[in-house]
């Protein structure tokens, strides 16, 4: 019998020729035949006395079928496990007719490995790790900022509108003398300066008082979402119909119970806010932290990676693009074309990312330890009113442990990774942090 030879084609791409008696592959046919002829039932027999010519023919194809495959995938398994190969992906079998001994039948399997590679040199590694300091400004700025969530307006006959107003408009849209769709409407109310309307739009609503107008031309970009009017400019004309001034509620009794705080006590008030924004800073200061590390390392690595690999990945964001589009609303979302090349470059990185962090937590015994996953839960729980009842969903469900497990696992590469790497410490201003700058 011929033995399997393990060919490299290039790069990660690798071929066995694998080979199978016929002969067993019919003794084991016939074997399975016997075994369903004691119960089979064929029309014209009593059941379990039809010939068994007559349940090859109607079993034997899909048997046989059956068998060269077990047969084929143990000598594939079997190959592997001799050459010490770490397959990536599922392999393709195609037969093969020339150069098989006779009485044997020839399959080639076609498929990927994993990439033998070292880990980089950590130390050689620039990172920045963020930091972000939360003062009375902070707690105060987010105050402010929750008092104008909850504003109440009151119309002003002579007032200009400004940023924070709430006006109330009349607009009509034309593009070369013509209206568009969606380019009109009448009474429609936004709050100025919250980025809900288009930069030249509040503009030109911007120091108008009620009952005054103004015409203004405006580009749309070329990526807007009106494909219809993307890249081209209109005309607009606009007419204010109120300008209401925003009032916002004291900082007392009744503002802490509005936002939850049911004993209306303001200084407790002030201390959820304060360590709510705490836990929110650290989040996301960790996170551009963990970014810059995850940038360093992935600069560092670039070796190849199974080309199977990165076309999972980016099915799965193509697939994940689609859903996204569903819950928007987006017409056709299931059919229209998301080309994947869109997504294959950061797929290869991601995985790439994957595989060598893989290797550093292997290499540095650097999974997540039960007490880990359990602090982080139970931080995790403070975000919510019942912490306790978070906790114990968290502990009970495998798949939502699961996930933080794996927070867990990137938070200790990231951990081991500074604790090995150049790093430079960075404060970052609270309003960039936030994304209110």
């Amino acid at each position: 019998m011929q033995q399997p030879v393990v060919e490299t084609l290039s790069g990660l791409e690798r071929r066995i020729d694998l080979f199978v008696s016929v002969a067993d592959v019919e003794k084991e046919v016939q074997s399975q035949l016997k075994r369903v002829a004691r119960t089979a039932k064929v029309r014209g027999f009593r059941p379990g006395k039809a010939p068994l010519s007559v349940i090859e023919r109607s079993h034997g194809p899909g048997i046989r079928y059956d068998v060269i495959n077990s047969e084929v995938g143990r000598a594939l398994d079997k190959a592997i496990s001799d050459a010490s190969l770490r397959i990536a992906g599922t392999p393709n079998l195609e037969p093969k007719t020339e150069g098989v001994e006779e009485g044997y039948m020839g399959f080639s399997a076609t498929f990927e490995v994993y990439p033998e590679f070292d880990a980089p040199d950590l130390s050689t590694l620039a990172v920045t790790r963020s930091n972000v300091e939360v003062g009375d400004a902070e707690i105060q700025r987010t105050i402010d900022i929750l008092r104008k969530q909850r504003a109440t307006y009151e119309p002003r006959e002579d007032r200009a509108a400004q940023d924070d107003d709430r006006v109330t408009i009349d607009f009509v849209g034309t593009i070369d003398g013509v209206a568009f769709e969606g380019g009109s409407a009448e009474n429609f109310p936004f709050v100025l300066g919250q980025g809900r309307m288009l930069p030249e739009f509040e503009a030109a609503v911007r120091g108008l008082k009620a009952g005054e107008s103004k015409t203004f031309p405006l580009e749309f970009p070329a990526d807007y979402g009106g494909q219809e009017v993307a890249g081209k400019t209109a005309e607009f004309k606009i007419t204010v119909n109120q300008v209401a001034e925003p009032i916002l509620p004291e900082v007392d009794s009744d503002f802490a119970k509005a936002l939850g705080q049911a004993e209306g006590d303001v200084d407790k008030l002030l201390e959820d806010v304060r360590a709510n924004i705490q836990r929110e800073v650290k989040a996301r200061a960790q996170a551009r932290t963990k970014a810059s590390v995850m940038e360093a390392l992935a600069a560092a690595c670039t070796f190849d990676v199974p080309k199977a690999l990165v076309d999972n990945d980016t099915a799965n964001r193509v697939a994940q693009a689609r859903e996204e589009l569903k819950q928007r609303g987006v017409p056709n979302a299931d059919t229209m074309p998301i080309p994947p090349e869109a997504f294959s470059a950061e797929s290869e990185r991601r995985v790439r990312l994957g595989l060598v962090v893989s290797k550093l937590v292997e290499s540095n015994d650097l999974r997540a330890k039960p007490e880990q996953v359990r602090a982080r839960i139970e931080e995790l729980a403070q975000n919510y009113e019942q912490p306790a009842q978070v906790v114990a969903y968290y502990l009970s469900d495998r798949e939502r442990r699961a996930e933080v497990e794996a927070l867990v696992l990137e938070d200790n590469v990231v951990e081991h990774i500074l604790s090995k790497a150049q790093v430079t410490d960075e404060t970052v201003a609270f309003d960039e942090l936030m994304g209110t700058a």
